[in-house]
């Protein structure tokens, strides 16, 4: 059976925020648009039946925190970007796991954007 840390999910969806990011000298010479989404899986069961922010994960801060890394970053790579609010978003120590999306519009001529999507866990250790 799965946790409920498994199955609760707190979203932030399309969060529009802008940073140096790419490879070419014309990508680096001023800030672009990046959308960013986040799913956070936690247990909300004690913040459901508690009513207080003490048991879940302030997202409204959290936000703060992804806007104040992404407006001041300046990646070569969205995937970097992707990991550094991965690693945000796991600070928590109610953060089981998460899913970001980092956009890119106008990346590419005939496409909308182009992203990357990954998933963490807190139980995840990285070397490197």
């Amino acid at each position: 059976m799965r946790s409920m840390a498994d199955r609760d999910r707190i979203h932030i969806r399309d969060l529009k925020l802008r940073c140096i990011v790419g490879v070419n000298p014309n990508e680096r010479m001023r800030k672009q648009k990046l959308i960013v989404s986040v799913t956070i899986f936690t247990d909300l069961t004690d913040a459901g039946l508690s009513d207080s922010l003490d048991n879940t994960i302030d997202y409204s801060g959290l936000t703060d925190s992804i806007t104040g890394y992404v407006e001041s970053s300046s990646c070569m790579l969205i995937e970097r970007v992707a990991e550094e609010i991965a690693r945000i978003c796991l600070e928590p120590v109610r953060s089981a796991a998460v899913t970001v999306l980092v956009k890119k519009p106008g990346a590419l001529k005939l496409t909308k954007n182009v992203g990357v999507e990954i998933y963490r866990s807190s139980n995840e250790s990285k070397t490197g």
